[in-house]
């Protein structure tokens, strides 16, 4: 467990907005690379350029098949005690052992071994206004930017990214890595503190237009479908990895018909629904014209404002779709007469160029 979360949450201040907010994350595991040969492999396996990331940037990335379908989406960054040849990484808990397991496969001779963290993590999102005083409680500055990090104190700071707020309310948001090591000092610290959820955190990674690969999403989407072209999980100059020719003729070729987007629905109409559930067009086919990528739901106030949205009871998801069915906004959840999606604007553009 975080070292945060075993003492209590009790917030010290007059108001939610000055609190930092921390989240379990129960439902996303951290693992370690580590070995002489652990950058050059991971190289060769993931999207996105880790040789080129120093240990002060974190990198946003895809694992594929030989088919160019995404098996995961995942954070990785330098293990703070060995940044020449040891990586940690973020990804989803239902699909760590088996992509663990896949990558274990073609290690060969490589100096790479593969295991679960030491370190545990939790979200953490506080009020721009309010992160100098929380760098005075820390005693140490943090990440400001989206995939920046900062070995510190009190454990590995990776900035996430955020969606855009309300005039005036700029949120920052931390993937808060920590050992045993940090312990000591963590349990120490006086943080104005609430507790929040993983759904509320969720929430606001569908806000960002961060898309993260569960179990039923396994081998069915490219990287493009998931827009991680847009938001640095691509390198298309670094060189092979598995699907790397699918993945560069769609992007030289500019033949992405489908991409990722947000929308909400009822928090009750979302019961039912999961993750892989059809997405129909009202106005097209009988047949299913995309798939629901991630959903949560949360009805805390300071989420629904980095959301934009202000209401309660409210499921956020981002799915994936046509162009076309897009361009008809009437678009349902489950079937064509489901629950309808009322479509959000993503912090970027996907419209095709």
């Amino acid at each position: 467990m975080h070292p945060i979360l075993t003492q209590p949450l009790t917030p010290q201040v007059a108001s939610l907005p000055e609190a930092l907010v921390i989240y379990p994350l129960q439902d996303l595991a951290l693992f370690e690379a580590t070995g002489a040969d652990t950058l050059s492999f991971l190289q060769g396996q993931i999207t996105n350029d880790i040789l080129s990331a120093g240990p002060e940037q974190a990198r946003l990335a895809g694992y594929c098949t030989a088919q160019g379908r995404l098996l995961a989406t995942m954070v990785m960054t330098a293990l703070p005690d060995a940044p020449a040849s040891g990586l940690i990484g973020l990804m989803r808990q239902d699909i760590l052992v088996s992509v663990l397991k896949r990558l274990s496969m073609f290690v060969l001779r490589a100096k790479v071994k593969f295991g679960a963290s030491t370190y545990s993590v939790v979200g953490a999102s506080i009020a721009a206004q309010q992160v100098g005083a929380l760098t005075q409680t820390l005693g140490h500055t943090l990440p400001m930017s989206a995939w920046q990090v900062a070995a510190t104190a009190t454990g590995l700071w990776i900035c996430a990214p955020t969606a855009s707020t309300q005039p005036g309310v700029e949120t920052l948001r931390w993937w808060w890595l920590a050992g045993e090591a940090h312990t000591a000092l963590c349990q120490g610290l006086k943080l104005p503190c609430v507790l929040g959820t993983s759904e509320q955190w969720h929430c606001q990674d569908i806000a960002a237009g961060l898309p993260w690969i569960e179990a039923a999403t396994q081998d069915l989407l490219i990287p493009q479908t998931l827009n991680l072209d847009l938001i640095e999980g691509v390198s298309f100059t670094k060189g092979c990895y598995p699907g790397q020719e699918i993945v560069a003729r769609s992007h030289y070729r500019g033949t992405v018909k489908r991409r990722m987007h947000f929308g909400k629905i009822k928090a009750e109409q979302a019961l039912t629904l999961t993750v892989g559930a059809d997405i129909f067009d009202a106005q097209g086919s009988e047949q299913a014209c995309g798939r629901v990528i991630n959903i949560a739901s949360s009805t805390d106030p300071q989420t629904e404002g980095a959301t934009k949205t202000g209401d309660s009871g409210t499921a956020y998801v981002l799915f994936e779709t046509t162009f076309d069915a897009l361009e008809h906004n009437a678009l349902h959840l489950g079937a064509s007469d489901g629950a309808p999606i009322t479509l959000l604007s993503l912090p970027y553009s996907t419209k095709p160029a």
